[in-house]
């Protein structure tokens, strides 16, 4: 396996790949990956073994909060979960998130996304406070906008 920087010529397969998440990772357009490929390529990894993609990362430093690095979408193929693919992924994130000095990671998750939520905390990601538990997991109310409750984790750097 190998970790490269998202580039034009892994666009299509991102798409494929982005598209076998539903419904908790939802795929993008092909001018969305074109923009994450030119502009955030150093946040956005994909591994790759052989011509098969194995999981990709979607992040970006805040420009607002420049010690904060947001995931927006993490996705490993199906066949690969498990495998160290995401782990290997986020390392390339978070070596990133470091060379900035950057303070801190963070992502946000259906509440009932049960593999996420097991995944984050495997990898030390904290579920913040919300104001709400749902199975177990904390919940912030209206996150990204009215209705959109979204469970929020965090890995400090």
């Amino acid at each position: 396996m190998r970790i490269v920087a998202m580039n034009d010529h892994v666009i299509a397969g991102i798409e494929d790949l982005m598209g076998m998440g539903a419904p908790y990772v939802r795929a993008r357009s092909s001018s969305d990956y074109w923009l994450y490929a030119t502009l955030f390529s150093s946040t956005c990894p994909v591994a790759i073994d052989g011509d098969q993609i194995l999981g990709a990362v979607v992040a970006m430093r805040s420009q607002d909060e420049p010690n904060d690095v947001y995931i927006q979408d993490v996705m490993t193929h199906p066949e690969h979960r498990r495998s160290g693919v995401a782990q290997a992924l986020l390392g390339f994130v978070i070596a990133q998130a470091i060379a900035w000095k950057c303070r801190r990671l963070y992502l946000t998750s259906e509440a009932d996304n049960d593999a996420a939520a097991s995944t984050w905390q495997r990898l030390k990601f904290t579920n913040i406070p919300g104001d709400r538990m749902v199975n177990g997991v904390h919940v912030i109310s209206n996150f990204k906008g009215p209705g959109k409750d979204r469970a929020v984790y965090e890995l400090t750097l």
